[in-house]
């Protein structure tokens, strides 16, 4: 067994215009002040990175490493999450995802897909530059506006957006494999990859291939009502990168699942900040430990009730705190004697 990685931070929930949360030099020193070792940069940030010059420069890359190091700090992984959502969104979502691009890419869905798919290679390229294993994102969607089933799918829309999001995947995943790097996608409502079935769906399409793997996150399996322990039974083999979420769900008679359109603080399921909600991060640490994973436990921090300031504050030592130090021995090796081929023959009367 191998022992996980951390504390690790995502940065992209703290970042705002106010010191030191405005650039990553700042942001670095206040997060390794805190006790985190390694840090996952959103890619679509420049304050954070500039994905291209990543991409292209071993120099800018190895300096970026550097400036980190100096701080006592790893990149964990790149994140593309909302570039991720660009590869394939609804028409019924164009004006929202507008925002998540350039200007020039706006009210052209064909020009910002395109847009973003040249950024996911430059993930690629890049995460070979920094010496990284995995990168993570989001699927995208386009089958999320017909995911409860009425009125009735017409057959075999499911099976065509799945065929498509696999063929807009399919080159992107294989810079991926060109470059060495894992895509490890976050399963989160609002993709058309948000669950085991889904995935598994997804990865069929893509023929199996091995570079799509998933990222861990129990808050968005348990606000679905799913067992997210049994889930790493499931695919421990696929998971490459773990976010420490947390999250609640409180049904009511009036509210349940789907949350009653309710602001995040007055739904049934919730997020919160690690140890506040009721994922089983101890259940959770075990098993992944269990199955030898050994990349890096990262906080990724929002809740509806708690500062970002003291759930990162908190969030460094609940990780520490779970974090277990595998053991290479086991328990009753004292009790044990050496090999002995002979007197294992009497033992079974042969």
């Amino acid at each position: 067994m191998k022992t996980i990685k951390g504390p690790g931070v995502f940065l992209a929930q703290f970042l705002s215009d106010e010191y030191p949360f405005n650039r990553l030099e700042s942001l670095g020193d206040y997060m390794s002040n805190l006790g985190y070792k390694g840090v996952q940069l959103p890619i679509w940030d420049s304050r954070i990175i500039d994905i291209k010059l990543a991409a292209e420069s071993q120099t800018y890359a190895d300096d970026l490493k550097g400036m980190l190091r100096d701080k006592g700090l790893e990149i964990t992984e790149l994140s593309s999450h909302i570039i991720g959502q660009l590869v394939a969104s609804h028409a019924a979502y164009d004006d929202f995802f507008d925002s998540f691009t350039i200007p020039q890419m706006r009210k052209n869905p064909k020009a910002r897909m395109q847009w973003a798919i040249q950024q996911l290679k430059y993930a690629a390229q890049a995460s070979r530059r920094l010496e990284l294993q995995t990168s993570i994102t989001f699927s995208g969607s386009l089958a999320w506006p017909f995911m409860f089933p009425w009125p009735q799918r017409p057959k075999g829309l499911i099976e065509m957006a799945f065929n498509e999001l696999a063929t807009r995947w399919k080159p992107i995943l294989d810079e991926y494999d060109n470059n060495g790097i894992d895509l490890a996608f976050e399963l989160h409502p609002g993709e058309d990859v948000f669950d085991g079935a889904t995935f598994e769906m997804f990865v069929d399409y893509l023929g199996g291939h091995s570079r799509a793997n998933i990222n861990y996150d129990p808050s968005h399996l348990i606000l679905q009502q799913l067992d997210y322990l049994q889930f790493i039974d499931i695919y421990h083999d696929r998971i490459k990168a773990f976010h420490v979420k947390d999250a609640e769900f409180n049904p009511s008679g009036r509210q349940g699942v789907y949350g009653g359109f309710a602001n995040w603080a007055d739904r049934a399921g919730r997020f919160r900040s690690p140890g506040d909600g009721q994922v089983r991060f101890k259940d959770i640490f075990s098993k992944l430990s269990q199955y030898d994973y050994d990349s890096w436990a990262v906080l990724e921090w929002e809740c509806c009730i708690k500062s970002p300031e003291q759930g990162a504050r908190e969030g460094v030592k609940f990780i520490q705190n779970h974090i277990i130090e595998v053991t290479h021995k086991a328990f009753d090796d004292f009790a044990g004697g050496e090999p002995d081929e002979e007197r294992n023959k009497r033992s079974l009367g042969l």
